[in-house]
């Protein structure tokens, strides 16, 4: 992946400031804020997965549509992305980010039950981690996932994004 330049633009959302990144013609990281502001995150995560410190703000045909089908989202528009991803992880972390992509629109899983779902029911720390570590947060569901008692737990956009994306989608919190 030598000369690998990710690109990238910043989308207003209700959430607040939204970073989309890609990877050539894929959609590979969503960040929480502003490009200035989220900087260090992006190199290191980029330096570590792709090779590459690398970032270009530029609005590419991947990035336009991930922006697109996020805007319909958050209109009431559209329930599921089929923006292609580049997630990258660790094999187990991969199981468990396209578990998250299995979550329906409006409703939760435990992590157990991410766990069970990847024929691993007593990772749920693990199932936990790699949840946190979700490079693309909302088109990977990663909010849709709750504590077995139902708290809602933490959330790397913090717990009141979280709390806003499950109203969004029509969850009784």
């Amino acid at each position: 992946m030598s000369g690998l330049i990710i690109n990238c633009i910043e989308l207003e959302s209700p959430i607040g400031p939204l970073v989309l990144a890609a990877a050539g013609d894929r959609l590979c990281h969503i960040e929480f804020g502003r490009v200035a502001d989220v900087e260090p995150q992006l190199t290191k995560w980029s330096a570590k997965w792709y090779g590459t410190s690398q970032w270009n703000q530029d609005a590419t045909p991947v990035l336009l549509e991930a922006a697109a089908q996020l805007e319909q989202y958050f209109a009431g528009q559209r329930t599921e992305f089929d923006v292609p991803l580049d997630l990258q992880g660790t094999p187990f972390q991969i199981r468990v980010w396209k578990a998250l992509t299995d979550i329906p629109y409006g409703q939760v899983r435990s992590y157990k039950q991410i766990g069970q779902a990847i024929q691993s029911e007593k990772a749920v720390r693990a199932v936990g981690g790699a949840n946190n570590r979700n490079p693309v947060p909302i088109i990977v569901p990663c909010h849709r996932v709750i504590g077995a008692d139902g708290s809602l737990v933490g959330y790397g956009g913090g717990l009141n994004v979280k709390i806003h994306l499950l109203q969004h989608e029509g969850y009784a919190v």
